[in-house]
């Protein structure tokens, strides 16, 4: 759940999770592990495909872990380092998660808080930071170099129990709703709900209006029956931004071949996350998401997969001061019901190998070394989602 830079607070410890998502870690050094470092342009001056390349975090964010701010309530602003984090990495876009997972009662509130905030970022940083509503603002991300985000829901619970909600939250310029997050909410089952009870009436409703507006709609922590009734009754096709191959690693967050072929079928997209799930114990690395990776291609096709790191874009130190937090972040997540199998204290959202902000060159790098063509990594990094996105939002 990639968030703004911010340590959980007592009340919403389950809202801005940046610093928590990581995306990679050292182990025990106190040092991120920048074992991939920036490659060099190609000999005689030659672009480097990534420079060309559109490049989409399906769940990202931005912010590194500041200890000294490790109790405060607020959010921080985006310090000089975040900012050079974001130009450094070359990724064109982020499906950043803006609301309120939890079925908190002023999940609306904190919703609506949490996209004043960042608006307030993106106002402050223009030549760096831009809002991405439709596929036209996707290319001016690109061209201009600047990081675009996509607000996306994680949840859905925001809208209320008669969707009241929606064309305010729609206004604001969010275009990407997940149904559920892990457990029940009013729209139908996430994927810890042993009953698996799928959409609600509400549910529907959900779907329809989200076909109707043109808002992406995103699968990736909902039940199995939830997901099945969703891609079916969705007359868009739909995503999955954020998850795993369950033939590889049997956790609920991870997809079914079933689910995934569904919603390549529909024109959807499956993105692969660096989260622990992608194994059954021990630290994922770069490997890890390459075989998922190679799974959802023979599952889905290439024009179906993409990456969704869940993580933040910026490098971690792993001190003592992160592991503590670290520790408090899960055992918060379990006493609130909402932590997947597969969460532990000892094992951290990270892949060692790709813990530099240039993780999505590095991962296409090691794509073209195992022998997928330059065309096919292009349209896993981003190509595939931007498709998409231009096609549901317009």
């Amino acid at each position: 759940m990639p968030r703004l830079p911010h340590t959980p607070s007592r009340r919403d410890l389950a809202r801005f999770a940046a610093a928590l998502a990581l995306a990679g870690c050292a182990g025990g050094s106190g040092q991120p592990a920048n074992a991939a470092e920036r490659p060099k342009k190609r000999e005689g001056g030659q672009r480097d495909w990534y420079d060309d390349a559109i490049v989409i975090d399906t769940c990202g964010g931005i912010g590194r872990f500041d200890p000294k701010t490790a109790n405060e309530d607020e959010i921080t602003p985006l310090s000089a380092l975040d900012l050079q984090d974001v130009r450094e990495s070359g990724v064109t876009a982020f499906n950043f998660t803006i609301d309120d997972v939890t079925n908190d009662e002023h999940s609306a509130d904190h919703t609506f808080d949490s996209i004043g905030r960042f608006e307030r970022e993106i106002n402050a940083h223009p030549d760096t930071l831009m809002f991405v509503r439709s596929m036209a603002d996707l290319r001016t991300a690109k061209a201009t170099k600047r990081a675009g985000f996509i607000l996306g829901f994680q949840g859905a619970t925001a809208l209320g129990p008669r969707l009241e909600r929606f064309e305010a939250f729609y206004g604001l310029g969010v275009r990407i709703m997940q149904l559920t997050y892990n457990v029940r909410n009013l729209l139908g089952d996430g994927c810890l709900e042993s009953a698996n009870a799928g959409l609600s009436a509400l549910g529907r409703s959900a779907v329809e209006q989200m076909n109707a507006k043109g808002v992406l709609i995103d699968l990736s922590h909902c039940g199995q029956r939830t997901t099945a009734e969703a891609i079916a009754l969705s007359k868009r096709p739909v995503a999955i931004t954020h998850t795993g191959c369950a033939a590889l690693a049997d956790r609920p967050r991870n997809k079914r071949d079933e689910e995934m072929r569904a919603c390549a079928e529909k024109g959807g997209v499956v993105g692969i996350y660096m989260m622990p799930f992608l194994r059954m114990q021990g630290q994922p690395t770069s490997d890890d998401v390459i075989a998922h990776v190679e799974h959802a291609l023979q599952v889905c096709g290439e024009d179906h997969v993409s990456i969704g790191t869940d993580g933040t874009i910026s490098p971690i130190e792993l001190t003592p001061e992160f592991i503590a937090m670290h520790h408090k972040f899960v055992s918060d997540r379990v006493k609130q019901g909402i932590a997947a199998p597969g969460e532990s204290a000892d094992v951290y959202n990270f892949c060692p190998d790709l813990n530099t902000t240039r993780r999505f060159q590095t991962l296409g790098d090691k794509l073209l070394a195992k022998g997928h063509s330059e065309e096919r990594v292009k349209k896993i990094l981003g190509g595939n989602f931007a498709r998409l996105f231009g096609e549901v939002c317009g």
